[in-house]
């Protein structure tokens, strides 16, 4: 009898290191070394409080990437992200107003685990060109898509047309980023909804009611060439256009965009607190 309780004791012994071994192995890893980079999306031009180095990036001490390194308590966090990068300015100075941002993949180390990249809206002027074109169109035409016959030229949308190279643009940035901190996690994250898929509001996203759906096809373009430069490019993408559904600049209280008129808690045309919370959220499930 006691050779039986002693083998059972014995057997329950191994089963129980056996279980913690592999609940251990199927814990992720922690990751502790977070560097973030990006653009306007990413840094959250005039949400409070503002950082200062350098002021002209516009960067929010309440972003994402920030509102990230606390939800996974890690021990450095880097955010150099800056309004108005583009790809060009991942390995180049980014002047802006009273300063310059240095190269963003300066900040990458060797020993760098996590890297957040969102980026490309900027190439080509893509977003620029649409929210500084589009709502003076409008008026001429309300209900129809005088912005998309705008950029229509025998037949070929030449805002879509240069999103290819975009895509080229972000594989070579990831390929940076890999040879820098070839231990790092990798994400390239999209850019969010800004117009609802059906319905307007004009007095909000001021384009004419035809282009809201042109202006949903386009950001869908730009996600996918994020996506095909993350594929491309051996990183892991988030879509955060899928998940922001009902969040668009038309969804009132639950906008997580703000909408054309400048506030002193957002900058025209992107993200409010709410929205780069939700940001948040969607990139710490990726990362987990």
């Amino acid at each position: 009898m006691r050779a039986r309780r002693g083998l059972i004791v014995a057997v329950l012994a191994v089963c129980t290191v056996l279980a913690s071994a592999l609940t251990a192995s199927a814990q992720p890893a922690r990751l502790s070394r977070y560097v973030a980079l990006g653009d306007s999306y990413t840094a959250g031009p005039l949400i409070p409080l503002q950082r200062v180095d350098p002021l002209g990036c516009l960067r929010s001490t309440s972003n994402y990437p920030a509102q990230l390194a606390l939800r996974l308590l890690v021990s450095s966090y880097t955010d150099v992200s800056c309004s108005g990068a583009d790809t060009g300015d991942m390995t180049a100075p980014q002047s802006v107003p009273l300063g310059t941002n240095p190269p963003q993949l300066d900040a990458l180390r060797p020993d760098t685990d996590l890297v957040t990249l969102g980026i490309g809206g900027n190439d080509y002027s893509v977003f620029g060109t649409l929210v500084g074109t589009c709502p003076g169109l409008r008026a001429s035409d309300p209900t129809g898509n005088p912005c998309q016959r705008q950029f229509t030229v025998d037949g070929v949308d030449t805002i879509k047309a240069k999103l290819p190279q975009t895509r080229a643009n972000i594989t070579a940035v990831l390929a940076e980023i890999h040879r820098r901190s070839p231990q790092a996690k990798v994400l390239a994250v999209g850019y969010p909804r800004i117009a609802p898929p059906s319905g307007t509001c004009p007095d909000v996203l001021p384009f004419a009611d035809g282009d809201y759906a042109w202006l949903n096809s386009v950001e869908e373009a730009l996600n996918a060439a994020v996506s095909g430069g993350a594929a491309d490019g051996g990183a892991s993408y988030v879509d955060t256009f899928t998940p922001s559904l009902g969040h668009d600049a038309c969804a009132g209280a639950a906008a997580w965009i703000n909408g054309k008129d400048l506030k002193l808690t957002a900058a025209p045309y992107h993200p409010n607190f709410a929205g780069m919370t939700g940001l948040a959220a969607i990139v710490e499930r990726a990362v987990r």
